[in-house]
């Protein structure tokens, strides 16, 4: 069931590579909470969530607020890496509120504002700190579209036709799930590390997401991650873990890794942190890694003070206590009962339904091309949403953390009438097909 296809309001100047107007063809003129609104008056439900960098909805009236005031005073909006109050007041916030609760001890650097630049500073910063060059990462990893983070990444498409994105100092093993055995994938791994004949040199870095977004948001228990924990400990690899889409509460808890019980050697986030759609992206590691000389990764636009402000404030507004993580884990547990209700109804799809708090996939394995086909009709509905996994296999949940209760309920209504028509819409194609074939018999 193919969706109307509405022209591209793009302005004819812009490259091809942009992607997501492809799917969702209008031309947007506000935004609030977990709507966005378009130059023709239509409102569009907005379950992408600029793919996870508006945890906290769009135009936060409590973030906007002291983002005016901050701009009202003439506040320094760039500076580089200089001191600035509204730096320091951040990391002050970030340090009470978030790291020191969790008994986390990190320095914080603060590089370009992308998510792909805080992975091509952890890369760098582990190929400094054990004079080693290899990099281990996973099977359907996503780690940004600079070359080094496309390096360790997985999917072969954003690597297509350009030269120098497979590197020989990736090694690629495979993701907690990828085979029927949580303990084959860790003794797999270690036996490579541990046999000098493999093939595989011992690597700066394993880098990893604790569950895979764009890779299909496949989850990694929790004993999988002790797992590869140890492993970093018995052959002195640092742990990255990328949690530029799935920390800052996306899963339940602020980190993504919170649940394993783990401590990474260092920790990326991006999108979120800047929490009103500001650009930015930091790096934690554990101090003693701090051997970095002074501008050895730097950027020009490393010190945004605006989302120093945001940040500060969504800190202070929903993390000083527990309850905005109990209200996201209860938000995912409706989103699953509502998507198990499509499982159960449509046993035939074989559907395979991933996730935690706020993010979530649903695939057919017998049908990998449904999740498109559901998309379409959800936007046709009024709902944003977007597909996941190597080959868009998947349909992808992932709203603002903040979405009011009404609103979460009205998509997920969206999605379940949508199965409903595309699935069935199939299912008269498919009578139709058999009653031709039968009639020209």
């Amino acid at each position: 069931m193919t969706a109307h296809k509405k022209k591209d309001p793009s302005h004819p100047l812009e490259s091809n590579v942009k992607s997501y107007v492809r799917s969702f063809p209008f031309m947007a003129t506000k935004a609030k909470g977990s709507y966005i609104y378009d130059n023709e008056g239509n409102a569009h439900l907005d379950f992408l969530a600029g793919a996870g960098t508006l945890n906290y909805g769009h135009n936060n009236d409590l973030f906007k607020e002291s983002i005016i005031q901050y701009l009202e005073s003439d506040g320094i909006v760039h500076g580089l890496d200089m001191a600035t109050l509204a730096k320091n007041d951040f990391i002050e916030t970030f340090h009470q509120n978030i790291l020191k609760p969790r008994n986390l001890d990190y320095r914080i650097q603060f590089c370009g504002p992308t998510g792909t630049n805080s992975v091509e500073a952890a890369i760098k910063l582990a190929r400094k700190v054990t004079s080693r060059v290899n990099i281990i990462s996973f099977t359907n990893g996503f780690h940004g579209m600079t070359s080094g983070a496309l390096a360790v990444t997985g999917n072969n498409y954003h690597k297509e036709g350009i030269p120098g994105t497979h590197s020989q100092y990736t090694t690629f093993m495979p993701y907690c799930g990828y085979s029927d055995n949580v303990d084959d994938s860790i003794a797999y791994i270690r036996q490579y590390l541990k046999d000098n004949s493999s093939g595989v040199n011992l690597p700066a870095a394993i880098i990893l997401e604790c569950i895979q977004g764009e890779g299909g948001v496949n989850v990694a228990s929790p004993r999988w991650l002790r797992g590869i924990r140890k492993i970093c400990n018995e052959f002195n690899i640092m742990l990255i873990v990328d949690d530029i889409q799935m920390g800052c509460g996306r899963t339940g808890n602020f980190f993504s890794f919170e649940e394993a019980g783990i401590t990474p050697d260092i920790v990326l986030l991006s999108k979120s942190i800047g929490a009103y759609g500001l650009p930015m992206a930091i790096v934690l590691f554990r101090p003693e890694l701090d051997i970095w000389t002074p501008a050895q990764h730097n950027g020009t636009f490393r010190g945004h003070n605006l989302a120093f402000v945001a940040a500060k404030k969504a800190i202070q507004t929903y993390w000083k206590d527990s309850h905005f993580s109990k209200e996201i884990k209860e938000k995912g547990n409706i989103i699953k009962e509502s998507l198990e209700k499509i499982c159960k109804e449509y046993p035939e799809y074989d559907f395979e339904l991933r996730g935690k708090g706020l993010v979530w996939a649903l695939e057919s394995k017998q049908y990998p091309d449904l999740a498109g086909d559901i998309q379409r009709q959800c936007f046709d509905n009024g709902l944003i949403i977007e597909t996941c996994g190597s080959t868009g296999q998947a349909l992808k949940l992932l709203p603002a953390l903040t979405i009011a209760h009404e609103d979460l309920a009205k998509g997920l209504t969206i999605i379940e009438d949508a199965y409903q028509a595309v699935i069935h819409h199939r299912q008269q194609q498919q009578h139709n097909i058999v009653t031709l074939r039968t009639n020209h018999l």
